[in-house]
């Protein structure tokens, strides 16, 4: 029986890529609300609890981009720009409750900042930016 139309990719193509997107935050529920919010716009989500566990992650994981908490225990974010930026230039979205941080985080080579509680929207246009479809 021959099938007509039927057509199977043999690779995929650059557009057809899900973008992998570390997330990095101590606490797990803002952690999971990101991670499920990203998941629904059809990215590809990797998610870290600690600045250590985050610089590993780039490393082994390769992530598009990273959203990086700046208020953490142990290293905070601040520190986790400090040593990326001694290894790779991926893309990095510094957020937190307090406003105070965002001239530092950019200073230490974060791309964008938003102030925490943000909008779905706002975070998606802020990625659409840095990290083109």
């Amino acid at each position: 029986m021959k099938q007509r139309g039927l057509r199977f990719a043999t690779s995929v193509s650059a557009a057809e890529k899900k973008r992998r997107i570390l997330v990095v935050d101590d606490h797990p529920k803002v952690l999971r609300f990101i991670e499920i919010d990203l998941k629904l716009h059809g990215f590809d989500v990797i998610t870290a609890s600690s600045g250590e566990q985050a610089l590993e992650l780039v490393k082994a994981k390769k992530p598009d981009i990273m959203l990086l908490d700046i208020i953490m225990p142990g290293m905070h974010g601040l520190e986790v720009l400090r040593q990326l930026r001694t290894f790779h230039q991926l893309p990095v979205i510094a957020f937190s409750a307090s406003i105070f941080n965002q001239d530092e985080a950019i200073r230490l080579g974060a791309n964008a900042f938003i102030a925490k509680p943000f909008k779905s929207d706002d975070l998606m246009r802020m990625i659409d930016s840095l990290l083109p479809i």
